[in-house]
C-alpha cells in the first residue's frame, strides 16, 4: 500500500471508529431507557410500599443520572 492510500485509509478509518464508539454509547442508553422502562411497568401491576417506591425512584435517578452522563459523551462540549 503506498502513501496515498494509507492515508486515505486512515481517513476513513477514523469517522467509522467514531461511528462505532457513537453507536456503542447508543446502545448503552438503549439498555438503561429499557431497565427504567421495566421499573415503571413494575410499579404499574403490583402495589408497593413507600420503601420499595423510594428504592425503586433510587434507582430510576441512578439510571437517569447515568443517562445523562452518556448523553454528554454523544455531544462533548466544544471549547
Amino acid at each position: 500500500m503506498d502513501k496515498d492510500e494509507q492515508e486515505h485509509q486512515k481517513f476513513l478509518e477514523e469517522p467509522l471508529e467514531w461511528c462505532k464508539e457513537q453507536d456503542r454509547i447508543l446502545v448503552d442508553i438503549d439498555v438503561k431507557l429499557h431497565e427504567m422502562k421495566e421499573i415503571a411497568e413494575y410499579t404499574l401491576e403490583h402495589q408497593l410500599t413507600s420503601l420499595e417506591i423510594d428504592q425503586l425512584n433510587s434507582q430510576l435517578n441512578e439510571l437517569k443520572r447515568e443517562v445523562d452522563s452518556l448523553e454528554e459523551q454523544l455531544h462533548p462540549v466544544a471549547q
